[in-house]
């Protein structure tokens, strides 16, 4: 069965999350209290709405919590996310995903139970940097204050040395999850599995130590 996701707030984040939603196959209900941006989004949605979501009624009326998952992306005013946000777990919405504009939002979305908490413009600025400071950082998902998933690209250092050879688990307490080699992905590579220059390294780990062996064995001077 299809799972059923109603979007909440369509602005740029909430509209681009209707439209991979519906890329996906997925049943979206895409809902605004601005009418323009639910005829806007319409085409992309399997339903578009316009509604106060801060209105109980209005949100059962729609039948919300029948709904697997519900994303709240209102951009702006802050009461209304947290109105809606409450209204949601009130109904028995069984997932709730919120994005919060700050630290003090998060805080307050999480003690009136939302279920997940993100702050895209901050993880894509977060992202962006380490991209920027490190020609060898592709890309970087932060799991937690101090644990991060990382893209590193294989550079001379480590051309032609084994996974058993670089010992990286034992030396920087790091993992590598999935080696990709142009159009092919390596999941869970073995100990004697050769790395090539421009090899793609997932790694999991404490920043600290994925800093560490970036620098060691990643940070080539040449291009």
């Amino acid at each position: 069965m299809k799972k059923q996701f109603a979007v909440i707030g369509l602005g740029r984040f909430g509209g681009s999350i209707v439209k991979e939603l519906n890329d996906l196959g997925m049943e979206v209900l895409a809902i605004d209290i601005n009418e323009d941006k639910v005829n806007e989004f319409a085409p992309a949605a399997t339903h578009a709405v316009m509604a106060d979501t801060t209105d109980e009624n209005a949100l059962r009326s729609l039948g919300i919590r029948n709904f697997d998952h519900v994303i709240v992306a209102i951009g702006d005013n802050i009461q209304s996310s947290i109105l809606t946000t409450l209204m949601l777990v009130e109904v028995g919405v069984p997932h709730i995903t919120v994005k919060a504009q700050n630290d003090y939002h998060e805080k307050v979305l999480n003690k009136i139970g939302a279920h997940k908490v993100v702050h895209p413009e901050r993880d894509m600025g977060i992202r962006i940097a380490h991209n920027l400071v490190s020609k060898n950082v592709l890309d970087y998902l932060e799991l937690s204050d101090e644990y991060s998933i990382v893209e590193l690209i294989a550079g001379d250092r480590v051309h032609n040395h084994s996974l058993m050879d670089l010992d990286l688990r034992a030396k920087y307490g790091c993992n590598i999850m999935a080696i990709k080699r142009g159009e092919d992905i390596n999941v869970s590579p073995a100990a004697d599995e050769n790395l090539k220059k421009q090899d793609i390294l997932i790694v999991i780990g404490a920043d600290r130590d994925i800093t560490r062996m970036e620098q060691d064995l990643f940070d080539d001077d040449s291009d």
